[in-house]
């Protein structure tokens, strides 16, 4: 075979005849691949929700172990000299253990969303479905993080350079082991916070939550940070670590339906038992309200007004802001058109002061007038 390429490829360096065979060999395993994925998906149709979405996903590990087979073949057949088919050698083991790391992260993300087939987030009562899918995506982040690591690891201890200069680091064990532990705490803390918020649960995926005087929803737990997406359609990156280590509001850790509060100042003149009933219909008129709680109350006074706060429940944090914006705006448009006495207002004494004549003058000037 060698002596075949050599007459064909005479004014040709055999390096160059050997890498060009490799090159070769490469784009026929890529053009079967992409024939090979064409016939399977035309026989499994459009309807296979199943298959589809696992051919699609094992695309590029395929796509790479065709190609590493084919390499595998035609390696030892190519006119290369002993160093550069070594080096050839090393980057295809090399390839294989990213292979094999790329294949492991594939066939967790297939189990964890085929597990995840049997929950739904997009309906009211989800609370079970958020947990699932909070506590699979966690630890399906944190088995990809070590998988990536024991890759890169394997990788470079392929190398004699890196692999000494580990063996040395870890006789020393001075100063760069502490260096280097100082450098990956946050690292190690976040990913121990991730695995401790998996199993507590403190937060959950849609959660809304209130955290920096903030409000929003959990969009994502990854396996150093949270996102949040902010009600202005802004998004505030957290640490895992912060929900572990410092205070925050969870609006719905066991439950969706929240109650919202209403202030109001009015006069000492308003017909506190008329404001009720008003907030009462109200209530019952709006989509919003889910017929829990509804009351009224007068919570404070001062000098001038009193204080009422109603009360309104709703099914989910949107929905009670929503509602307590329209039971604001009715109370006040109540009040204007058919209680204006009950509108804060300020109240003066004015009377005329008293004429000079009008004061009653001591006795001793009575008589001396006298």
């Amino acid at each position: 075979m060698q002596a075949l390429l050599v007459r064909i490829f005479g004014l040709v360096p055999d390096w160059l005849v050997g890498l060009g065979l490799i090159a070769l060999v490469i784009a026929c395993a890529l053009l079967v691949h992409k024939l090979v994925r064409a016939v399977v998906r035309r026989a499994l149709g459009s309807q296979n929700s199943l298959a589809l979405p696992i051919l699609q996903r094992t695309a590029g590990p395929v796509r790479l172990a065709l190609c590493l087979v084919a390499v595998a073949l035609v390696l030892p057949l190519a006119p290369l000299d002993d160093e550069l088919r070594r080096t050839l050698t090393h980057l295809f083991a090399v390839a294989t253990i990213a292979l094999i790391g790329w294949i492991s992260i594939r066939a967790v993300d297939l189990i964890a969303g085929r597990y995840l087939q049997r929950f739904r987030v997009d309906i009211a009562e989800n609370f079970l479905a958020r947990k699932h899918v909070t506590q699979v995506s966690v630890f399906k982040r944190v088995v990809d993080t070590l998988i990536i690591i024991v890759a890169i690891s394997t990788a470079l201890m392929t190398f004699d350079s890196v692999r000494q200069y580990g063996v040395s680091l870890f006789a020393s064990a001075g100063a760069a082991g502490v260096i280097v532990g100082l450098a990956a705490r946050p690292l190690l803390s976040n990913l121990i916070a991730g695995v401790q918020i998996a199993v507590t649960q403190p937060i959950r995926i849609e959660d809304a939550v209130i955290i920096e005087n903030e409000w929003g929803w959990v969009e994502d737990i990854a396996s150093t940070y949270v996102v949040i997406r902010l009600w202005d359609w802004r998004r505030m990156v957290v640490p895992l670590s912060y929900f572990i280590e410092r205070p925050f509001q969870n609006w719905t850790r066991d439950a969706a339906s929240l109650i919202g509060s209403v202030i109001l100042h009015v006069d000492y003149a308003a017909d506190v038992a008329r404001i009720r009933r008003h907030l009462e219909e109200s209530a019952r008129e709006s989509k919003l309200w889910d017929g829990a709680v509804v009351n009224l109350q007068v919570v404070d006074t001062n000098t001038r007004t009193m204080e009422l706060r109603a009360l309104v429940s709703a099914r989910n944090a949107p929905q009670s802001w929503d509602l307590r914006c329209e039971i604001r705006e009715k109370l006040i448009a109540y009040l204007q058109r058919e209680m204006p006495e009950a509108l804060p207002r300020d109240r003066a004494d004015i009377s005329p002061p008293l004429a000079v004549y009008d004061v009653p003058r001591p006795a001793q000037f009575a008589r001396a007038s006298n």
